[in-house]
């Protein structure tokens, strides 16, 4: 095959309902990406998510420095092509964050080209490990903004919908308050449901070192994103004192960071990212690096679970999906969850064909 044409878009995707975290809030996200056409009529489609802002950034970047350098190429040598874009035009204005998600729309767009061209769902195509449906963790009822009666009410609604698994947001001004809100929800629940918490970088170490600890008596599974994700050693010495596990890679952009918090101990869930990391292509490298050292990979939703529901099936050490439904449905092949349950997508490709109606109806770009 050979790659004739390639266009960049950017998608503007209202929320449900205004959603906030420790970082930010939003009412309205952004997917930025590529089509990319090949000689034998098959389009790839792949893209990256912002909040917000951001998207004519990576626009710039897919437009300016990758679109030439991928005609005339063989989407079958996606690693080759990888390389020669992250040490080409784009290496020296950054080696993550815009350009590494610019390149991660390139890469995801190759690979749903393979596996479109070889009628098979992603998954297999990179190695088919855990054919069978799989656990989805729900993010959309647990959003800082909610009041402690909305938090439990919606974490209620999602019980009853077959949900066991859930996360929800701290880091609130005072750390008092996501006390509460914890201790409120894991005694609505119960104790037989898998309760995660998400500081989205709220915290500076000493904050996170005591109501870390005080925070323990909720048995939960893991503490996501306490500190900055550019802090290892921080990471390393709070795991030392918390005694609950530490979950964080949603932003953090290369390998060898992930390396680095893997080799320091410093890590006990990696979230990596596809549309962060650079694409599928790293995303499988850092799952295998995870799965050496006995670590558990739950990848973050910036793909909106799409393109994840086929990596984690791809590798022996993955865990949960993260899911939930605070977007608006705007796939040909919606991730399906039913019962708290990820179902296992069957049809050829990434899974990131637009719904062509929603897809002109919100293209700002």
């Amino acid at each position: 095959m050979e790659i004739t044409k390639a266009e960049s878009y950017v998608l503007q995707v209202p929320l449900n309902q205004p959603i906030a975290d420790g970082m930010q809030a939003m009412n309205y996200f952004e997917l930025v990406g590529i089509n990319i056409h090949v000689d034998e009529g098959i389009r790839g489609i792949g893209y990256t998510l912002t909040v917000g802002a951001g998207g004519s950034v990576i626009q710039k970047v897919i437009d300016d420095l990758f679109i030439e350098a991928l005609i005339g190429k063989d989407p079958y040598n996606v690693k080759e092509i990888w390389w020669d874009l992250y040490y080409g035009r784009a290496h020296w204005i950054g080696r993550a964050g815009a350009v590494t998600m610019a390149q991660a729309a390139v890469d995801i767009a190759l690979w749903d080209i393979i596996a479109k061209k070889a009628e098979r769902p992603l998954w297999q195509v990179l190695g088919g490990c855990r054919s069978t449906d799989l656990p989805a963790y729900i993010t959309a009822a647990g959003w800082l903004n909610f009041t402690e009666e909305e938090l439990i009410q919606r974490m209620k609604r999602a019980l009853d919908s077959g949900y066991t698994d859930f996360k929800m947001k701290v880091g609130k001004p005072d750390p008092r308050e996501d006390y509460h809100r914890v201790k409120a929800v894991r005694e609505a629940l119960g104790d037989e449901v898998t309760l995660m918490i998400d500081v989205n970088q709220a915290w500076d170490f000493n904050t996170a070192c005591v109501w870390g600890q005080r925070l323990e008596e909720f048995n939960l599974v893991w503490l996501e994103e306490p500190l900055h994700p550019d802090d290892i050693k921080a990471h390393r010495l709070l795991r030392e004192k918390v005694n609950i596990p530490i979950a964080l890679g949603e932003h953090v952009y290369t390998t060898q960071a992930f390396r680095d918090y893997i080799e320091q101990e410093a890590v006990d869930i990696l979230q990596v990212d596809v549309t962060r990391i650079g694409g599928i292509t790293p995303w499988m490298e850092v799952a295998a690096m995870a799965n050496v050292n006995n670590i558990r990979v739950c990848p973050h939703a910036g793909d909106l679970g799409q393109v994840h529901q086929h990596l984690i099936r791809a590798i022996p050490n993955s865990w949960f999906l993260e899911g939930g439904g605070w977007w608006t449905r705007m796939f040909k092949d919606q991730v399906e969850i039913k019962e708290g349950m990820n179902l296992t997508p069957l049809n050829p490709g990434a899974s990131t064909e637009f719904d062509e109606e929603y897809f002109e109806k919100n293209r700002v770009s």
